[in-house]
């Protein structure tokens, strides 16, 4: 008999202690296994065409490069025979035609998404969204045709009255004219980087409209219901719930259309008066882009001035490069994966 039985103690409890939880652990078939490979080669092999495209381009530049230095980006000339080439001019022109297409592109595509997605009936969204993805499919050198001989003629009204009243903005000035001034010509007013910017907005809407419209329509149906249930209008619902849940969807696919209008070739080439100068008025006569430079000058190319293209192009492909990594990284920040639990 033992010692605690033989002084009639109880024993003291001893607590069992569970076993640590254990983690699930998926079990991947060889469906699954194969599916993760072929994604993880896809993304491997853009990865490695983007690296290959940013090495070739700076392989044929570097000759170009290294007899400009930093004055390639200062010098608005373009005579490469010569060795006095630069970018100044071009990418001064690129940025003014993506920033007026992003102006003009970025309310539109913001309407068209928020109408699809709260206010057309439900039998009407799909053809909508039809329509808004048959707009991305049309060739650049149908818009180029449809801005040249179309556009242009009924823009000039508008690019006049906006010289006018408010010319005294150094991005609306238009040399040579005088406000009111009957006698002025129209043609100061053609193929400039403000006609090419609208034709190039109706190119990069649909791509906006098409980010903006997926996040919104993801919006949280409790929260919607939550405002109406307030008493909140449906302009108050949008503005309240969908345009604050969407607002990351709104900046990244405002950058991928800026990316996209940065990169237009053929309609801006087809528009467009090419000046080599800096000239910072939207309204005048005369403009350039990196892509129409290259476009323009490409068939009659020295080896020299071809490696001078290809440096413009290197230059184009990391801006453009830049802004697509910026408007992934705002567009995988956004809400774009909740969802409400009521």
């Amino acid at each position: 008999m033992s010692a605690q039985e033989g002084s009639g103690r109880p024993e003291p409890h001893r607590p069992v202690l569970d076993p640590p939880p254990r983690r699930p652990q998926a079990v991947r078939g060889l469906g699954d296994r194969v599916f993760r490979f072929q994604l993880t080669a896809a993304g491997a092999v853009v990865l490695g065409i983007m690296a290959a495209v940013g090495l070739f381009l700076l392989l044929r530049a570097t000759q170009a490069l290294r007899a400009t230095g930093l004055s390639f980006l200062t010098t608005a000339q373009w005579q490469p025979d010569v060795h006095k080439f630069g970018i100044a001019a071009v990418l001064t022109g690129t940025l003014l035609i993506a920033a007026v297409a992003v102006t003009i592109s970025v309310p539109l595509a913001v309407g068209t998404a928020l109408f699809i997605s709260d206010v057309a009936p439900r039998g009407l969204r799909r053809t909508l969204v039809s329509l808004v993805d048959l707009m991305a499919a049309v060739p650049s050198v149908v818009y180029g045709l449809w801005g040249l001989f179309f556009l242009q003629a009924h823009v000039i009204g508008l690019s006049r009255w906006l010289s006018d009243w408010f010319g005294w903005i150094p991005l609306f000035t238009v040399d040579g004219t005088h406000p009111g001034d009957p006698l002025a010509s129209a043609s100061v007013y053609t193929a400039s980087a403000f006609v090419a910017g609208i034709v190039v907005a109706l190119m990069v809407a649909p791509i906006q409209c098409s980010v903006m419209r997926e996040v919104f329509a993801q919006a949280p149906a409790g929260e919607r219901e939550g405002a109406y249930a307030l008493g909140a209008t449906r302009w108050g619902m949008i503005r309240a719930v969908v345009l604050p849940y969407g607002k990351g969807g709104i900046i990244g696919g405002t950058m991928l259309g800026l990316g996209r209008a940065m990169g237009e070739t053929i309609a801006v080439y087809m528009i467009i008066s090419p000046v080599f100068v800096i000239q910072p008025h939207i309204l005048q006569t005369g403009s350039n882009s990196v892509s129409s430079l290259i476009a323009l000058h490409y068939g009659d190319a020295s080896p020299f001035g071809m490696s001078a293209l290809m440096a413009a192009g290197l230059a184009l492909f990391l801006l453009t490069l830049a802004v697509n990594f910026t408007a992934s990284t705002i567009a995988a920040r956004s809400r774009s994966g909740a969802q409400s639990e009521a």
